[in-house]
This record gives C-alpha cells, sequence and structure tokens, in this order.
C-alpha cells in the first residue's frame, strides 16, 4: 500500500506493514472458550494476529487515538516550570501559550491554565512532577463553559491574583439608636402624623396636638391644641421646612408658621377629616374621607384653586413628583391615580392592587418611576412608569405596606409594613434584593418619616413609640453606617 492510500484509509500502519495483515479472525467457537486463550495473549499479539481474508472480519489500528471533542480535555491542566519573563511580557507570554494549546490539543484544551498555580485550577495538595493533572471539572456555566466562543475563555484578561474582591454587604443597624415615647399616637391606618423637616424637625400629631421636636437639641415645643372637639389628622412640612399644614378631623387644613408659633391660614372645603397632605413648590393637595383632592393655593384667598374627583373611596396617599409635574393618589378603593396639573381628570388609572393604597414614593433617581403599596389583602410593592403606565415590578411583602420612602443617597427603597409581622424592610432596586429587615414595634408601622441628610429614618406605630433607624449611608461616604455620637440611646418622650 503506498502513503497515499494508507492516508486515505485513516490507519496509521509502519511502512513494513501491509493493512491486510492486521485482521482479526472471528470464531466460530463459543464465547467462554475464546476467554481463557486471550488471557493470556498480551496486546500487542492480538493485534498481530492475520488469516485469510474473508467478509465477516474488521479492520483494527494497533493504537487507540481518541476523539478530543468528546474526551473533556479541559479538565486537564499541563503544569509548566516557572520561565524567566521578561518586564511587560507576561500577559503577552499567556496569551501565546493559550492560542499553542489549542492549536496543538484542539479548542477544549485552550480553556485550561497557563499554569497549575492559578487560583481558578488550584494548586495540589502536595507538589507533583507529573505533567499532565487532573482537575475537578467546575459546574457549567457561561464563564467556565468549554464551549466559549472565544478560545482564550472570558476571563483570560484578569488573573486569579488580579481579581476584584466582591464588595461585603453593607451593614446596617438592627435595633434603632433612639425610641421617644409618643403617647396617644393613634392606630389608625388611614392617618398621616409624623413628618421630618428640611430644617431637621420632627413634627408629630398626637390627639389633638401637634409637637415639635427638634433632632439637633431634643427640645420639644408645643405647636398647636385644636381643643376637645376637634383632633389631628395629618400633618406635613413644606419643602422649605418653616411652615407646617395641619389636617384635622373636621376637614379643614391649617398653616401654621413654626418659628413663632402662629397660626396663618386655615382653608376649608372638605365634608369630613383630611387625613393626607402633600406640598409641591407652591401648591399644597389635601386628601380626604370625602374621596376628593383639593388643590389649594396660600396665594389665592379661595380656600382651594381646584378640585379632583376620582376616588371611590377615601383617599389616603398622596405624593408630588420631584419636579412638580404629576401628583399620585391612593385611595381606599384600591386604585392609584395619577394627575397633571394641565386636566381634572386622571391621565392614569392603576388598578392593579387588590387593597388600600396608601403608601407611595417617586423615585429620586428616575423621572416617571413610581412605587406603591398595597394593604392586608394586596400586600404587594408595585413599580410604575407613569410615562406609558406600564408596571415595571411587582413584588410580595407577606404583609401589609404602609409606608414607603426612596433613599435619595441610593438605589434603594425603604418600607413598613403592618398585618402580620409590623417589621421595617431595607431593598435594593431594580433587583429588589433585601438589604435588612428590621423590627422592634409591637403594632403596625403606620409613621415613617426620613431626616433631611438622607440617613435616618423614624417610624411611629400605635404601641406609642417613635423609633430613630440609621438605615441608608451618606450621599458623600457610602460606608457602613456608624451610629452617631449626636444621638443619645436614652428613651425620652416627645411631650
Amino acid at each position: 500500500m503506498d502513503p497515499q492510500q494508507r492516508r486515505k484509509s485513516g490507519i496509521n500502519l509502519p511502512a513494513s506493514m501491509s493493512e491486510t495483515s492486521l485482521r482479526l479472525e472471528k470464531f466460530s467457537s463459543p464465547t467462554k472458550n475464546l476467554i481463557s486463550p486471550l488471557k493470556s495473549m498480551s496486546p500487542r499479539t492480538i493485534s498481530n494476529l492475520s488469516a485469510s481474508p474473508s467478509k465477516s472480519t474488521s479492520t483494527c489500528s494497533d493504537r487507540f487515538i481518541p476523539c478530543r471533542s468528546s474526551s473533556r480535555l479541559h479538565t486537564f491542566g499541563l503544569i509548566e516550570k516557572a520561565s524567566p519573563v521578561k518586564d511587560g511580557g507576561s500577559s503577552g507570554n499567556e496569551v501565546y501559550t493559550r492560542l499553542l494549546k489549542s492549536e496543538l490539543f484542539g479548542t477544549d484544551f485552550g480553556f485550561s491554565d497557563v499554569s497549575a498555580g492559578t487560583s481558578r485550577v488550584g494548586s495540589p495538595m502536595t507538589p507533583s512532577r507529573n505533567m499532565l493533572r487532573f482537575k475537578t471539572e467546575q459546574p457549567s456555566s457561561s464563564s467556565n463553559s468549554p464551549f466559549s466562543p472565544s478560545i482564550l475563555g472570558p476571563e483570560s484578561g484578569n488573573s486569579g491574583d488580579g481579581m476584584t474582591p466582591t464588595k461585603p454587604p453593607r451593614k446596617v443597624p438592627k435595633t434603632p439608636h433612639k425610641v421617644l415615647d409618643a403617647p396617644a399616637l393613634q392606630d389608625d391606618f388611614y392617618l398621616n402624623l409624623v413628618d421630618w423637616s428640611s430644617q431637621n424637625v420632627l413634627a408629630v400629631g398626637l390627639g389633638t396636638c401637634v409637637y415639635l421636636w427638634s433632632a439637633s437639641n431634643s427640645k420639644v415645643t408645643k405647636l398647636c391644641d385644636l381643643g376637645p372637639n376637634d383632633s389631628i389628622c395629618s400633618v406635613q412640612w413644606t419643602r422649605e421646612g418653616s411652615y407646617i399644614s395641619v389636617g384635622t378631623n373636621v376637614g379643614h387644613v391649617q398653616v401654621w408658621d413654626t418659628t413663632k408659633c402662629k397660626r396663618i391660614r386655615t382653608m376649608g372645603g372638605h365634608g369630613t377629616r383630611a387625613g393626607i397632605l402633600a406640598w409641591s413648590s407652591r401648591i399644597l393637595a389635601s386628601g380626604s374621607r370625602d374621596r376628593n383632592i383639593l388643590l389649594h393655593d396660600l396665594r389665592v384667598q379661595n380656600d382651594y384653586i381646584s378640585k379632583l374627583s376620582g376616588h371611590k373611596s377615601e383617599v389616603c396617599g398622596l405624593k408630588w413628583s420631584f419636579d412638580d409635574r404629576e401628583l399620585a393618589s391612593g385611595g381606599n378603593d384600591n386604585q392609584l391615580l395619577v394627575w397633571n396639573q394641565h386636566s381634572q381628570n386622571p391621565v392614569l388609572k392603576l388598578a392593579e392592587h387588590t387593597a388600600a393604597v396608601k403608601a407611595i414614593a417617586w423615585s429620586p433617581h428616575q423621572n416617571g418611576l413610581l412605587a406603591s403599596g398595597g394593604g392586608t389583602a394586596d400586600r404587594c410593592i408595585r413599580f410604575w412608569n407613569t410615562g406609558n403606565g406600564n408596571q415595571l415590578q411587582k413584588i410580595d411583602t407577606g404583609s401589609q405596606v404602609c409606608n414607603l420612602a426612596w433613599s435619595k443617597n441610593v438605589n434603594e427603597i425603604v418600607s413598613t409594613h403592618g398585618y402580620s409581622q409590623n417589621q421595617i424592610m431595607l431593598w435594593k432596586y431594580p433587583s429588589m434584593a433585601k438589604v435588612a429587615t428590621l423590627t422592634g414595634h409591637s403594632l403596625r408601622v403606620l409613621y415613617l418619616a426620613m431626616s433631611p441628610d438622607g440617613q435616618t429614618i423614624v417610624t411611629g406605630a400605635g404601641d406609642e413609640t417613635l423609633r430613630f433607624w440609621n438605615v441608608f449611608p451618606s450621599a458623600k461616604a457610602p460606608a457602613s453606617i456608624k451610629e452617631s455620637s449626636l444621638w443619645s440611646s436614652m428613651r425620652s418622650q416627645i411631650r
């Protein structure tokens, strides 16, 4: 057989050996008679058996040539001796070595590490001089797959020693750093009795009175007392922090100058309690049990400049967008409505919630991103694109959602809950991974406000306590939060 014919046949034979000499005769004797003679023969003797050509013979080679595509060669690595490398040439040598292995051993071998000492392969338990060593095959993933389109592998640019370590999760203190007693703080889902001003003053409605607590010096000031025939249903600071609006049980909306402790305006229009208030830059919106939303302007003599009617039950949630262009309202009719300044009809009607919508928060990081939370029968936080009305995301929290607040320092959101767990939860957005779960209140966490620096939240509940939690990092230093010496860990009263 000439060399050209030998190559066509696919069998590598020495020049002095013909193909016909490598034929095994098929014995007609039973199998068990064949076993004993073969035990005494060596593989070389078996391979040299010859017989006359017949139709029932098969062709064999003197050696086994494996199919590299199915041999999982990527689970083997070559242990090479370290060789001196010129300055700046280590990455080039690594690439060249990988390319060379790929050409010599096939693409499967191009994914093995250059040396046995890299962190992806792992070092052997004891030093070995074997040229080949078996390594444990990693679970199938895109980063370790031998079928990656690049022969250099997806991590060719990074060695194990040069990989950036993963950032440890931020630690959030599990206990409040301050607790205030708040006697007569009502356990009513539809009221909003706590707000924190941009001048670092906390306002709390207790019974018929509004109290102001300064976070800088812990001074408590009694702002007003409505008397025995009325009670406080809502409080809301202006964005500048010098004026505060108060919603009452008889449906009045009062505006007070806190520097002088003087009432400057009383506005009517609601037939019953005004349980929710929201300030834009110049317009005050009030929601009531009478199902209406009134827009008030202090520069106008009239009690209100516009009435928005769209809810079929009590309005319990109100929030202006940061650009003042949109107003979101939630009601006990399970609806979330979005209004703009150009129409008295809602531009969006979102009815996916199955319980009252009190918790509403606009994202300070993305225009048109709105979060809302449902009551006991719903328990979900939903995210909306108000530009097109699409629901972006939904997560079941497992309990009644009472409040939502978005951090202005990081893209995270905090929620407070009622039945049945009474917890405070911190979430990353958009992954909605839980950062922390805080507990301590014995009743529903109905009230939530955030400090002007965006680091601390205060929560209130029907257990008549206000609890201060450090949950968010500062805007300049996103490190782990440490308790400030400004706060006293002592328990004190707000009145």
